[in-house]
């Protein structure tokens, strides 16, 4: 992705989460000169990724990909430090831009639609070999049990949530308008919980052709340097 890209996904996001009354933290706006000047009191905003993620999977962002910010995570590798067993999310969902199917060998997660279109989302359970069971999938829909077909789809319309269990198999796609979710999840570690089913890049590769208005997590090794 061109970081051109990336500035202007984050820009349009701003605007248009703000423009239906949700705010975020002050360091959702941070420069890179800002990032430069963390305090060691603030280092779990870095150690637990903590704001923007926008990814194109390798791919193009407008058919594949998505805009994420992490508002709060634990971590698994320093439970001592950071003992929080919880991560929020704001996940952006464009119409008809799909998330590829994958799932989590860890994170459990409900994905709730906040407005905007309707999320089409299809499910498969995982075999032992990682593939595409052909068994049902049960799932759970705003508190209801429900029961999927391998392959099978569902639709969230705004206001509804569904729960996701660690090996179950998900895609989603917009539909109708650009959709607003929330994940509510266990502590989640985007570099070592996602397993796709046909190999993508979970993290982009950027090119630089301007300079970054903000940041988003892949960035931080670059930018900062704790005394």
């Amino acid at each position: 992705m061109k970081r051109s890209e990336i500035n202007r996904i984050i820009r349009e996001a701003l605007a248009f989460v703000r423009g239906r009354g949700i705010e975020f933290p002050p360091f959702a706006t941070w420069s890179p000169d800002d990032w430069r000047k963390l305090g060691e009191n603030q280092r779990e905003l870095v150690d637990n990724m903590l704001g923007w993620d926008v990814t194109d999977f390798g791919g193009n962002f407008k058919e594949t990909g998505i805009t994420i910010f992490t508002f709060r995570n634990g971590n698994h590798k320093k439970r001592d430090i950071y003992p929080k067993p919880y991560a929020e999310k704001l996940l952006l969902v464009n119409e008809g831009q799909e998330l590829p199917f994958h799932f989590h060998w860890s994170k459990m997660e409900d994905i709730i639609n906040r407005g905007g279109g309707n999320l089409i989302m299809h499910v498969y359970n995982s075999d032992k070999d990682e593939g595409f069971a052909d068994t049902d999938v049960h799932l759970n829909i705003d508190g209801e049990k429900i029961i999927v077909p391998a392959g099978g789809e569902v639709c969230l319309e705004p206001g509804q949530s569904i729960t996701l269990m660690p090996g179950q198999y998900h895609k989603w796609v917009g539909e109708k308008d650009k959709v607003i979710l929330f994940e509510v999840s266990t502590t989640n570690d985007d570099n070592t919980d996602n397993r796709f089913y046909s190999p993508k890049k979970r993290l982009p590769e950027i090119e630089e052709d301007e300079a970054p208005e903000f940041l988003i997590f892949n960035d931080y090794k670059n930018y900062v340097k704790f005394q």
